[in-house]
C-alpha cells in the first residue's frame, strides 16, 4: 500500500528531499512527459542532486524535461511518500511556462504532450493523482 501526505510548503522533515515534483501548465494545457524506457506518463520533476536545494531541482528539472525557458514556480507542499514501511520526501511545484524550447538530446525525455487532464496510462498511478489534485486545490484557492 501506498501513503501519500501533505504538509506545509515551508515543512522541512527529518530525513532529506529526495524529489521536486511539477504541475506545469502551458497555454491552459498541463505538461506531461515519457521516459524513454516507459510508455507511460509522468508530471515533470526527478531527484534533488547533491547541493541542490529541492526549488533549484524543480527549475532544473522543468527545464531539463520540458523545454521550459521562462516559467514561474511556486511551492504547493512538502509531500511524503510510504511505501513498504519506507517514507521519501518531496517538494510540490505548480508553474505556469510562458516560454517552451526543444528538449534537450540528452534528456531521458522521449516525448512531451499537453493535456487537459491527467492521462490515462500513469508511471505512478498510485502517487501521481494525489499530487495533481493538490496542485488543483492549491490553484482553486488562488482564484478565490
Amino acid at each position: 500500500m501506498v501513503k501519500v501526505e501533505f504538509y506545509k510548503p515551508d515543512f522541512v522533515p527529518d530525513g532529506d528531499f529526495t524529489y521536486s515534483v511539477i504541475n506545469a501548465l502551458y497555454l491552459g494545457k498541463w505538461v506531461f512527459v515519457r521516459h524513454v524506457e516507459r510508455d507511460t506518463w509522468e508530471i515533470p520533476g526527478g531527484h534533488i542532486e547533491e547541493g541542490e536545494t529541492p526549488d533549484e531541482a524543480a527549475g532544473r528539472e522543468l527545464y531539463e524535461e520540458t523545454g521550459a525557458l521562462t516559467f514561474s514556480l511556486h511551492c504547493v507542499a512538502t509531500y511524503s511518500v510510504t511505501m513498504d514501511n519506507i517514507t521519501g520526501w518531496g517538494r510540490l511545484y505548480f508553474a505556469e511556462i510562458t516560454e517552451i524550447g526543444p528538449v534537450n538530446d540528452t534528456s531521458e525525455i522521449d516525448e512531451v504532450i499537453f493535456q487537459a487532464e491527467m492521462p490515462q496510462r500513469l508511471t505512478y498511478p498510485s502517487i501521481q493523482p494525489h499530487l495533481f489534485m493538490k496542485v488543483m486545490e492549491y490553484i482553486q484557492r488562488l482564484d478565490r
